[in-house]
């Protein structure tokens, strides 16, 4: 018995774990789901398996468009808008590459685990199974109420896209609640339609973002109806940085600031990422298929975040009075204002058409992830029983029900203006992002150290990654700066409200840690200790054969899916 009252394993397991129960069952779906441990003081629950009922429906193109477009959202659409204005071309360059970085070490890390343990529960569960139970409880507590209160941001940027074409401010509470009952809707009818709906809406993001790049290039160079050759004008004058107008007397600070300022914004843009090792527990052929979509992630970075921000500081002058606009509609879009200057009106109706299912998209992405990260907590014994009931068909449908609740709170932008509800949701949701990304790597660490210590090869995994742990500890190393500096302007014009919806996530994931360590007395894993056999599927039980594409439709399916 270790001295987290949890028994000890044989230390020789295999690549992915054997997948079996004390007597030699089968844990996978199917089997019986007992985990060969239990615990005298019940300080933590390995034991309950039998609760893990979800099923895999989720197939590879569900996955890798997941994967592909998850994060493509108002973040980047509407929110590179923001940046340009804040840091300049350059400024909201360097912001959303750096973020990028951040982002995927962060996946590496996630995906690594995640290949090697598909199970539900996922990051949390990890937590509390490699570094500490009430890491774990933190983590999990944490990320769910950041994807809960992403949910009405998301809703709420889906209502005020609307008023594009309808300004009547009296329908937005009509708008408001079609809108959320399609989101609860689909996350309600099971996962397979969320895979569907989430299909479809990532390839309508990869169609926009492609074609703004590609228009916004012609236009630079000059192809639009005003044959205005831009190239790099604006970089030039009014230049590359921006100020931030908070250290006036101090220029090259000034600008520095500007720059720190944009992290918060580039940071939103790249939250949800994550979706794909959430939804690992209900996928087809998990490791293989999150393994082809982490080792694809940089260059989706690199293309459509990249290169769409370059595209952006090419097109318009940070000082563009139209991106003083905060409609919250197409018409703040660089691109849109970019497009007007060079004569071409039809587009800005396409985009803020698109840009409306990108946020649609993202508020059922959050609702999802929420509903598992829930059910992943209840069957473990860190969330209330209830929430771990699941349907015939493998539907936490009681967590979903729950989560779901949380989309109502959009209603709150039809009284209180909704450019004030969305900001400060945003706030609360970027700091506890923040905090979840550094305790997914933080784990990754752990667990790094608890394969060498044991003698577990990784390199035998689906996926591993050659730079580890350097990019975990890059990725934990920028994090912290990051929630240190996330609501950093509110020290030159000091809000009691803004400081609070900028820090409060800090002592809301400290006060979760202290809170389950006192109650339940956890202690921190040893390396030798961590469990990498109890309850982990083999390959056997979680993959399927590849087959290989015949036809050429089929291999440029195999190439983008």
């Amino acid at each position: 018995m270790s001295q987290n009252g949890i028994a000890q394993l044989p230390r020789e397991p295999p690549p992915y774990g054997d997948g079996k129960s004390a007597d030699g069952s089968s844990v996978e779906k199917g089997g019986v789901h007992a985990y060969p441990v239990s615990t005298d003081d019940a300080r933590y629950q390995f034991d309950a398996a039998d609760l893990d009922l979800v099923q895999r429906r989720l197939k590879q193109r569900h996955v890798q468009m997941i994967a592909v477009a998850g994060t493509l959202g108002t973040g980047l659409f509407l929110g590179s808008g923001n940046a340009l204005r804040e840091g300049g071309p350059l400024g909201a360059l360097i912001a959303y590459a750096l973020v990028g970085t951040v982002s995927y070490a962060t996946l590496c890390s996630l995906g690594e685990m995640t290949s090697f343990a598909p199970i539900s529960g996922t990051f949390p569960h990890y937590a509390a199974r490699w570094v500490d139970p009430a890491f774990g409880f933190a983590l999990g507590w944490n990320y769910f109420y950041m994807s809960a209160i992403s949910i009405p941001v998301e809703v709420t940027a889906a209502g005020i896209l609307l008023t594009f074409w309808d300004p009547d401010t009296g329908h937005q509470a009509a708008y408001t609640a079609a809108i959320t009952v399609c989101v609860c809707a689909i996350n309600i009818f099971g996962v397979r339609y969320f895979g569907e709906a989430e299909f479809l809406f990532s390839i309508v993001k990869i169609l926009l973002i492609t074609l703004l790049i590609i228009t916004g290039l012609v236009v630079d160079l000059g192809g639009g109806p005003t044959h205005d050759r831009i190239g790099f004008r604006y970089w030039k004058h009014p230049g590359p940085v921006a100020s931030a107008g908070l250290e006036p007397k101090h220029i090259g600070l000034d600008r520095l600031l500007a720059i720190i300022s944009v992290l918060v914004q580039a940071a939103f843009s790249f939250q949800g990422m994550e979706l794909v090792a959430i939804a690992a527990s209900e996928t087809e052929s998990p490791r293989r298929n999150i393994a082809k979509a982490v080792r694809r992630v940089f260059w989706r970075i690199l293309v459509f975040y990249i290169l769409g921000i370059l595209i952006t500081g090419m097109l318009v002058p940070y000082n563009d009075g139209n991106l003083l606009n905060d409609s919250g509609t197409a018409a703040q879009s660089p691109y849109v204002i970019a497009f007007q200057r060079a004569g071409i009106r039809v587009l800005p109706s396409v985009i803020n058409a698109c840009v409306f299912t990108s946020a649609f998209s993202a508020g059922n992405s959050f609702l999802f992830s929420a509903s598992r990260i829930l059910y992943g907590l209840a069957i473990r014994g860190q969330a209330p029983k209830i929430f771990a009931y699941c349907t015939k068909k493998g539907m936490p449908i009681a967590a979903v029900l729950f989560s779901s609740l949380f989309a109502w709170l959009s209603f709150m932008n039809v009284s209180a203006g909704s450019e004030t509800v969305f900001n400060w949701f945003v706030n609360l949701s970027t700091t506890a992002g923040f905090l979840c990304w550094g305790a997914m790597c933080i784990t990754y660490l752990r667990f790094y150290k608890g394969l060498k210590v044991q003698g577990i090869d990784r390199t035998k995994f689906s996926y591993y990654n050659r730079f580890q742990p350097w990019l975990a500890w890059w990725a934990v190393g920028w994090l912290t700066f990051f929630v240190l500096i996330d609501g950093f302007t509110v020290f030159w014009a000091f809000d009691v409200s803004t400081f609070f919806t900028d820090y409060v996530s800090i002592p809301i994931f400290l006060v979760s840690y202290v809170l389950w360590k006192a109650v339940k007395r956890t202690k921190a894993w040893r390396a030798e200790e961590m469990d990498f056999v109890t309850a982990i599927p083999s390959m056997e039980e979680t993959e399927t054969p590849e087959v290989p594409p015949t036809t050429l439709a089929g291999k440029i399916a195999a190439v983008v899916f």
